[in-house]
């Protein structure tokens, strides 16, 4: 990961420092244009083909949230008296009591005030199915049914980036994460958690603030061991060759009320953890929410977005195992609005470079929201959005009418009016 950049605009002056450690790799795109040189202000994205791509990964795998508030105090506590819950229940928590001795045990996951890690991203969407909705070509975006498929992570394709992640207990996060010159910025100050984007200034989640999905991808084993305390084991399931237990545990009908306003409704969120009856560690994170738009007429609109993670590459940092790699796989459907479905694939490879615990001076100034953070009841944070409820439907115009170039708010503008929120 690099820090530092030339000074391009004076070759004899100081580096530049970056804000986020950049992978080499970015530093040799192919196209010969240098991240620093195309990052992106509040102010000068542009919208179509390559940029509306980076808008949708950043928006959708950047920075999502769990289902749930998770109450984590100042210690961890391993539930008591497993024999006074339901046959589901009880063996949920005593998994999860494995799982906290799996990863270090109470007293070494009770020692963790605060951490940070430095990681490197690479995310690509690699497909689009379409029916008279959203398709992408090498023209941009264009509307009528289609498939298109491109490059695999795996294969090489993708949008290369890095992060740094702050948090403090109990429930004090930070995240900057910067893909190909675009950077997302999100946090919680224990009071409310907020997002900004360099298309849509800073605004605030409806509902209480939640952890970041990313650091429950074997990062945050303390917050993994609270959430998934309260949830029912479901089975067994074997995922990438792995035998695992399967917890569950499902957003409460007040807290899916708490996130939706009047013209979005989020009708379930439930989240699954797959650990390893080998290793007890978590070795598959799932969550997938429904979400209803109420369109103009008489037909809604329906998102349903699962979030998939393979969590691989554990290892001991100060008596604690914490995952260091890992593969996301998104997946956004779309149905409703008279059959015109539609179904994007997303992928991010992750991998950690850098972690430590206990950080020295790290106090809750560091976590203060945006001075310009947009507060109110109807504002509330998104993962895919679309500017208003009336672009939902993206084709409303002739059917096989090529757009060359569409506005980035037509497509994932990150809009407190509109629908997904994790």
């Amino acid at each position: 990961m690099r820090t530092l950049c030339p000074n391009l605009d004076n070759l004899n002056g100081l580096e530049t420092v970056l804000e986020v450690p950049m992978p080499e790799e970015s530093f040799t795109a192919a196209n010969g244009t240098a991240p620093w040189r195309t990052t992106k202000s509040p102010h000068s994205v542009e919208y179509g083909g390559r940029n509306a791509e980076i808008q949708l990964l950043l928006g959708v795998v950047g920075a999502p949230l769990v289902p749930l508030p998770v109450s984590c105090g100042h210690h961890t506590t391993i539930i008591p008296r497993v024999n006074d819950h339901i046959m589901e229940a009880s063996m949920a928590k005593y998994i999860v009591q494995q799982y906290i001795a799996a990863t270090g045990g109470e007293n070494a996951l009770n020692s963790v005030h605060s951490m940070f890690a430095v990681g490197k991203v690479k995310m690509v969407a690699s497909e689009f199915i379409t029916g008279d909705g959203i398709s992408m070509n090498c023209n941009g975006l264009s509307f009528g049914g289609g498939v298109m498929k491109i490059k695999s992570v795996r294969t090489g394709g993708g949008e290369m980036g890095g992060f740094v992640l702050w948090h403090k207990s109990p429930d004090l996060w930070s995240l900057e994460l910067v893909v190909s010159g675009c950077k997302i910025s999100a946090g919680s100050d224990g009071k409310v958690a907020w997002r900004q984007t360099p298309w849509h200034q800073a605004h605030a989640s409806r509902g209480p603030p939640r952890p970041l999905r990313r650091s429950l991808q074997g990062l945050d084993p303390k917050t993994t061991a609270n959430l998934f305390s309260n949830s029912i084991c479901t089975g067994e399931k074997t995922i990438n060759g792995e035998d695992c237990f399967v917890l569950k545990l499902e957003a409460e009908p007040s807290s899916l009320k708490q996130r939706s306003n009047n013209n979005v409704e989020i009708i379930k969120h439930t989240i699954w953890g797959h650990f390893s009856q080998k290793t007890g560690l978590l070795h598959h994170l799932k969550d997938s929410h429904l979400t209803r738009i109420k369109s103009h007429g008489s037909s809604n609109v329906f998102w349903e977005t699962t979030i998939e993670s393979l969590i691989q590459d554990y290892r001991t940092i100060d008596g604690i195992n914490i995952a260091h790699g890992g593969v996301t796989t998104v997946l956004l459907f779309r149905f409703g609005d008279h059959e015109n479905h539609s179904r994007t694939k997303m992928e991010e490879v992750w991998t950690i470079e850098e972690l430590d615990f206990n950080i020295k001076g790290l106090s809750k100034d560091c976590f203060l929201p945006p001075s310009d953070l947009i507060r109110g009841p109807d504002h509330e944070t998104v993962d895919v959005a679309i500017s208003d409820t009336k672009s939902v439907r993206l084709a409303t115009k002739s059917p096989g009418t090529v757009y060359p170039k569409i506005g980035g708010s037509k497509v994932v503008d990150v809009n407190p009016q509109t629908f997904v929120e994790y």
